[in-house]
């Protein structure tokens, strides 16, 4: 049976399930499950995911879902998957796990509640909370700052200094891709500081290319509708 992802590519880690199998060539259904219409509250697949999260995915009669372990199960699980995803060297494969663990309570938490507090929050029928915003952005930029100084210390160009890409660079990278859909002078106020994540996000984009910007390709759609939503408002603000 074909594997089926249950992913809304709004979501980073949608994204970075989708774009790990297509660079690996699994063979897989996506299945859309629209976060905007809440359809992952609803009780159908509440039965493929009880977490009422995306993604998901389904294998036969295993159902498994978080991102993280997503990842890890499909570049076991699947023959032929290049070993710099996530190499059978157990040294490096517990480095990739101290990434994925940090990822959720840092870099995650900061990027994921500031683009919703600054930009996506009505879109799920939340309000904008330049508060909260404020909060995320600290995490935010210390995250970033971590990512500079610790996990892209070395000679690679990708984290723990590799010079391949893993399963890792796939789900960081989709995070700060979130970034797009803000106004450009905020993205670029908040990424400029930090060089070698910009040489970093090139040089995933750059090694996981056509797939990349296929996967990516709702965010950019979603940054020109916001971006031409914001001059609207600001024409009518003047009137």
């Amino acid at each position: 049976m074909t594997l089926k992802v249950f992913a809304d590519r709004m979501s980073q880690p949608s994204r970075a399930v989708i774009l790990f199998c297509k660079l690996s060539k699994i063979d897989f259904e996506e299945v859309k499950i629209d976060l905007f219409k809440r359809q992952h509250l609803s009780p159908e697949f509440a039965e493929i995911n009880p977490l009422q999260q995306v993604p998901a995915i389904v294998d036969g009669r295993f159902k498994l879902y978080e991102s993280h372990a997503i990842l890890i199960y499909l570049a076991c699980a699947f023959p032929g998957v290049a070993d710099h995803w996530y190499p059978a060297d157990v040294s490096k494969r517990v480095k990739i796990h101290s990434v994925l663990d940090w990822h959720h309570l840092n870099l995650r938490y900061g990027a994921m509640r500031y683009v919703l507090h600054t930009t996506l929050g009505p879109a799920l029928g939340r309000p904008l909370n330049p508060e909260a915003a404020a909060k995320a952005e600290k995490t935010l930029d210390s995250s970033l700052s971590k990512i500079e100084s610790v996990w892209l210390k070395g000679s690679g160009k990708f984290l723990l200094g590799s010079y391949q890409p893993s399963v890792a660079d796939l789900s960081l990278v989709c995070e700060i891709m979130q970034l797009e859909v803000l106004d450009e002078k905020d993205r670029a106020r908040i990424l400029s500081p930090y060089k070698k994540i910009q040489k970093w996000i090139e040089a995933t984009k750059a090694s996981t290319q056509p797939h990349f910007d296929d996967v990516h390709g709702i965010l950019y759609r979603a940054k020109i509708k916001i971006q031409k939503q914001r001059e609207i408002s600001t024409l009518q603000s003047k009137m």
